[in-house]
């Protein structure tokens, strides 16, 4: 496959993976979920392959979601509700070697929940968290609501959600949702450390590994497919269109 959204290359034992669309903040489209598929199957099932760095291109955004330029009451792809994210995050969880974030700048909504998916995440001092689903009339019924519990508790996920906040890189260490924070001119040494000590371990203890954290939390897959059938149906609604519009006019919307 020919990339347009991402570049793939390795490095030493990692493949390192870049949402390549910097001027939308890295936002993905449909096309970039293909690609993203493609390339962490690719890398996933490599036998020289230690490690899976998942990152995005400049230093303003690790990846803000999906792009709302490409949301017309449904994404530009395949898949329940236009984007095949579903098979993305799973995809993410199923392969047997580590993903790691490496969070270099706004890991916004579906940003936000690619880093909860990912096995590890290393974040830049400067990187920012949080979500934005209900300010756009959008959610992830999956595994970035019951997931991202399970990582930094229950009554701050619902935070996340329900208030819509932002978060430094030392309060997403400090939650759970990150394993390390770094200056940002240390990001891709400290990655690539981390890659090194993982390829001097074990390949399949650390794919049984990742098989047995995942068995505890494999039920949000089927609670995520239930959530995306229910979204697609709640991205047909007005008040869910109200929540694109608005965003794309930069205005507060109306959804009362």
């Amino acid at each position: 496959m020919d990339y347009q959204d991402i570049i793939y290359e390795v490095r030493g034992p990692a493949a390192w993976i870049t949402i390549n669309r910097p001027e939308k903040y890295n936002a993905f489209r449909g096309i970039t979920c293909e690609e993203l598929i493609h390339a962490i199957g690719k890398a996933g099932w490599d036998k020289s392959i230690a490690a899976i760095v998942l990152t995005g291109a400049g230093q303003k955004a690790f990846c803000t979601g999906g792009d709302q330029s490409a949301h017309d009451g449904a994404y530009d792809g395949r898949g329940t509700i236009g984007l095949p994210v579903e098979e993305l995050q799973s995809l993410i969880r199923d392969v047997p070697k580590p993903v790691i974030a490496r969070v270099n700048g706004y890991a916004i909504g579906g940003g936000n929940v690619l880093v909860t998916c990912c096995d590890l995440a290393i974040a830049s001092a400067t990187a920012v968290f949080g979500q934005v689903g209900p300010k756009v009339g959008s959610v992830d019924p999956g595994f970035g609501t019951a997931l991202l519990a399970r990582g930094v508790g229950e009554k701050k996920a619902r935070e996340i959600w329900m208030l819509c906040r932002r978060y430094s890189a030392q309060q997403a260490l400090e939650m759970g949702l990150v394993n390390t924070v770094v200056p940002a001119d240390e990001l891709d040494a400290e990655v690539e450390r981390w890659c090194m000590e993982i390829h001097a371990l074990s390949p399949t203890a650390i794919a049984i590994a990742k098989k047995s954290f995942n068995l505890d939390s494999e039920n949000i897959r089927a609670i995520s497919g239930m959530g995306m059938q229910a979204l697609s149906l709640f991205y047909q609604t007005e008040e869910s269109r109200e929540g694109v519009k608005a965003f794309l006019e930069k205005r507060p919307p109306k959804f009362r």
